[in-house]
């Protein structure tokens, strides 16, 4: 019996030999589904950061409905979250590429990487001004 990463390792495998075949109608859409599912999972196993912007919005979004007096302006709040988790997301395939072309310190490598953090920071301090305008609105 295989023991789980080969498992997994065959299953990503296996996914993305599927991807390389062009799919069409509801096939594609359910492979871009699991696709995606499988990279917020491995994102969510992998990366402590995200796990904590994971559970900041189960915490944040309860709170949303509350403060929020009108459906947009509770609908603004939880994208706000969302946004810090979709620029985390992609900070992650950044530094995850960044890796396998080296570990070794390359000036580049370290730019990018940087830069995504930069990225996910300004996420946060838009989040931050939507929460304090919605607040002291």
């Amino acid at each position: 019996m295989r023991d789980s990463s080969e498992r997994s390792e065959t299953l990503r495998l296996h996914g993305r030999l599927q991807n390389r075949i062009k799919q069409r109608g509801l096939r594609r859409i359910v492979l871009a589904f699991l696709n995606s599912r499988r990279g917020i999972l491995e994102t969510f196993r992998n990366e402590a950061a995200f796990r904590q912007e994971v559970w900041l919005l189960l915490i944040f979004t309860p709170l949303a409905l509350w403060l929020g007096e009108t459906w947009l302006e509770r609908v603004l709040l939880i994208a706000a979250m969302l946004l810090v988790l979709i620029v985390e997301l992609l900070n992650s395939g950044l530094e995850s590429l960044s890796d396998r072309i080296g570990l070794d310190y390359h000036e580049l490598s370290g730019r990018a990487k940087d830069q995504g953090s930069a990225a996910v920071m300004l996420s946060l301090g838009v989040a931050l001004m939507i929460w304090l305008a919605v607040i002291f609105s």
